[in-house]
């Protein structure tokens, strides 16, 4: 199941310091700013969608990520085997999240850009490379980043111009037509 990260996934994720490896392992899919299935709208929280393959493996994650954070909000089924888990973001970056739903990535804190590595693994078959990351290139609109996306939309990008696409809320709302692709 490769679906295209959402801007929540790509920025906001990170924040919560869980473990690539475990989220890949546990069935993540995507995260979002909201859930238009549910009820209950928790203000600065993100809803993350899983598809565990195995239900007692993810609920020994889930009882874990209880006991290691306080920020777990909720966490509840879909049919189909969906799992969502709310986590509330530190308030501490309110203001960097207000920036990433503006489009406004350059303009977020160091402190914000400090929570993301410049530097990242790639794995590969061969064992892996290190490259930049993409929150990295994207927060300081590096030259590859512009020059790719400069060739690809075939224009010329200004200094106030990111280099990355904004903010949608609709594609960063969990829908039950987004639920019902997955399957």
């Amino acid at each position: 199941m490769d679906t295209k990260k959402t801007v929540t996934s790509i920025f906001m994720v990170p924040l919560l310091k869980i473990n690539k490896d475990n989220l890949r392992e546990m069935g993540f899919i995507n995260a979002y700013i909201n859930d238009s299935n549910n009820d209950i709208q928790y203000e600065h929280s993100i809803y993350l969608l899983f598809k565990p393959k195995n239900l007692g493996e993810f609920r020994a994650f889930l009882n874990e990520e209880y006991e290691r954070t306080t920020n777990i909000i909720d966490d509840y089924d879909y049919g189909g085997g969906f799992v969502v888990v709310v986590y509330k973001l530190n308030s501490k970056y309110v203001d960097d999240v207000n920036l990433i739903k503006k489009g406004e990535y350059s303009k977020t804190s160091k402190n914000f850009q400090k929570e993301f590595p410049k530097i990242i693994k790639i794995f590969t078959n061969n064992g892996y490379k290190e490259e930049i990351s993409l929150q990295f290139r994207i927060f300081n609109k590096t030259k590859d980043m512009t020059d790719y996306w400069e060739e690809k939309l075939d224009v010329r990008f200004t200094e106030d111009q990111e280099v990355w696409h904004s903010f949608d809320e609709d594609k960063e709302t969990l829908t039950l037509k987004k639920l019902e692709e997955l399957v």
